[in-house]
């Protein structure tokens, strides 16, 4: 009998080792998101939405966006259902001028409580030691304000609870946008970034991980190969990181290469439940690609209210993906995400004018006009 023909270089693809699970000296996505936990509790039918609006959304903005705007966008997405917000950026201000009161933002935090409706989760992007110190600085000067990775793990009754902290790092899946948006190779990268990972771990402080232009590359196109995504995640969640969040930076992603590529990163060994997809809607594809990965058995995705967000180094690229677009979407399939569109919708007409922009969520503008023509209904009804 003939042997199969492999579809890939062997050398490509190494199967995560046995230790993979304890090589993550510290908490999983299962063992610790909050969004895994509830989805344990809720069936197979939650999905967690991570958003991304205050940091993403907001960090190519050229209009200064106030402190207090963004930590009131913090606050009023707390109260909405949403488990996972990303709230800053230890990054440059020379590059990334938006996100230089990140400090304020994570000082704030540590000093006042965010009232949520679930256990919270705020990340904070740190890609090398020195942002990664100024944010850790203040977590030492805060003791007992957080939780780390092990104490959301462990079970409590308790109503309220600290919001957990979490790490974020950026990689890409080609070497031309990790040059522009690095300004190093992948390998270099990595390498950055598996320091930062240990840190951030040592300090018992979950870690999410990136990898950018996964479906298309505005410099490389299209073609970007799976089975480099799926050794780049792989390496990524050696180091210890808890989640992959896999990027359609440039929105070029379909349905068919979005299968493709969760089909490589399976065979690669690699668990849904450490994977999440963040699609952008430039070409109108980003529900389409979502419902292609939650039949593949992902549960977790980003989005920004309000569609807010681009991609500098991506000409062309529009926003993320809506969160308002993301929950009626989710929801008329009968997925459960725990979000008040109603409440999100508002908070996307908000800060799309705090911005300067228009409200870029199509759901959001129906949900809004929709309300006001039952009120114009209700007041013509008293005539």
């Amino acid at each position: 009998m003939a042997r199969p023909t492999l579809l890939f270089p062997r050398q490509i693809f190494r199967r995560l080792p046995r230790n993979y699970a304890a090589a993550r000296r510290f908490a999983t996505s299962t063992d610790s998101a909050p969004g895994q936990q509830q989805q344990q509790q809720r069936g197979d039918n939650y999905v967690r939405l991570v958003e991304v609006g205050a940091r993403d959304g907001l960090q190519n903005e050229k209009k200064t966006i106030p402190l207090a705007t963004k930590i009131e966008l913090i606050e009023r997405l707390a109260k909405t259902g949403l488990s996972s917000i990303e709230a800053g950026a230890f990054v440059s201000p020379k590059w990334v001028p938006q996100m230089a009161n990140s400090t304020e933002i994570l000082s704030h935090i540590l000093e006042h409580e965010i009232p949520s409706v679930n256990p919270l989760t705020l990340s904070f992007l740190a890609p090398n030691l020195k942002g990664l110190s100024a944010a850790t600085t203040l977590l030492s000067q805060h003791p007992g304000t957080f939780e780390t990775a092990s104490e959301r793990a462990t079970p409590t009754t308790k109503t309220t609870r600290r919001p957990e902290l979490e790490i974020a790092v950026f990689a890409a899946a080609t070497e031309s946008f990790s040059q522009k948006n690095l300004n190093c190779s992948i390998a270099t990268s990595l390498e950055r970034f598996r320091e930062v990972i240990q840190a951030a771990k040592d300090l018992d402080l979950r870690v999410r991980a990136y990898i950018s232009v996964v479906l298309g590359c505005p410099f490389e196109g299209y073609d970007v190969n799976p089975h480099r995504v799926a050794e780049i995640a792989t390496d990524l969640l050696e180091m210890g990181a808890d989640e992959i969040a896999l990027g359609d930076t440039t929105g070029m992603g379909t349905a068919p290469r979005t299968k493709e590529l969760l089909n490589c990163l399976r065979t690669a060994g690699i668990r849904n439940e450490d994977v999440a997809m963040h699609f952008h809607d430039t070409y109108g594809q980003a529900l389409v690609n979502t419902a292609v990965s939650l039949e593949h058995g992902i549960r977790t995705f980003d989005s920004s209210v309000g569609g807010l967000g681009g991609c500098p180094y991506s000409p062309g690229a529009t926003g993320n993906v809506a969160t308002e677009d993301m929950v009626y979407f989710l929801e008329s399939l009968g997925m459960d995400t725990g979000v008040d569109l109603d409440a999100v919708a508002d908070i996307g007409s908000w800060i799309s004018d705090e911005v300067g922009k228009p409200h870029d969520s199509r759901v959001g503008k129906a949900v809004l006009s929709a309300r006001l023509r039952d009120k114009d209904s209700v007041n013509d009804g008293k005539a």
